[in-house]
């Protein structure tokens, strides 16, 4: 999968990215990252790519002009684009949709992703209009530009894809994937500042402990993240489901044995 970054700052996303899981994903050649200077594309010997906003205001506006051409250089200068369909450009701004697993997940299907990374007080809307497929906000709050954000989709999305993770199997189960989050994980000492690792993930028992850790991600969820435990409780979830009838089983169950004793 190939990645291109419309930036101002290209040394700070690649930087960030060539560490890492990324990093040695990048070594491998499973992911590529491309970074564009939006700056290359100026038209001034300055370099500049901003200008005072029309109807007054604070701050500065990134020029429409140089982030077109850096788009087109994406698109008719990669032979890898050119003779496919337009890549999906994702515009990094708290307007956006809320970035979610589910969306990486979507991302992640992609051969081809832009990431549009905004500065100053943004970016003029009419190439926004003509370029923009996808407005994305990593959450309801303002950072100085769209770089950390675009970083952190890359790192969402590249994850998922076949051969960046040691084990492919490591995705399947961390917070999110199924509508819950993660259980609580535990490695060597088994005992640690008088705390022990639970005697079901040192029993050997499969069932035991994906039962245990079934567990222990819906009450994590139900404790953290209410929003997403009601979500999953009123889900069709096959697993939940089944979850249920065997409670209810034990139950009876337990009534019926403290019944015979009485």
């Amino acid at each position: 999968m190939k990645f291109h970054i419309m930036t101002l700052f290209p040394d700070m996303v690649m930087n960030g990215l060539s560490e890492s899981i990324t990093g040695r994903a990048m070594e491998k050649g499973i992911i590529r990252i491309q970074p564009v200077n939006i700056r290359d594309f100026s038209d001034n010997k300055y370099r500049h790519v901003d200008d005072y906003t029309y109807g007054g205001g604070a701050g500065m506006l990134m020029q429409p002009e140089p982030v077109y051409r850096a788009y087109q250089s994406i698109v008719n200068g990669d032979e890898d684009i050119s003779c496919k369909k337009k890549p999906r450009v994702l515009y990094m701004t708290p307007q956006g949709t809320r970035f979610s697993q589910k969306m990486a997940e979507e991302l992640a299907k992609e051969e081809e992703l832009v990431l549009l990374c905004g500065h100053y007080e943004g970016i003029d809307e009419r190439v926004l209009e003509e370029i923009v497929t996808d407005y994305v906000s990593i959450g309801d709050f303002v950072l100085t530009g769209g770089e950390l954000p675009a970083m952190m989709i890359i790192d969402a999305v590249s994850r998922l894809i076949p051969g960046v993770l040691g084990c492919d199997e490591s995705a399947l189960y961390e917070s999110f994937y199924d509508g819950l989050l993660e259980y609580p994980q535990y490695t060597r000492p088994e005992v640690w500042h008088n705390r022990k690792v639970p005697d079901v993930l040192l029993s050997g028992h499969h069932k035991n402990i994906a039962d245990w850790r079934y567990e222990m991600s819906l009450e994590r969820t139900k404790e953290r993240r209410p929003d997403l435990y009601e979500t999953y409780v009123n889900s069709d979830s096959e697993v939940y489901k089944t979850y249920i009838k065997k409670q209810q089983k034990k139950f009876r169950k337990k009534k019926k044995n403290d019944a015979d004793e009485t």
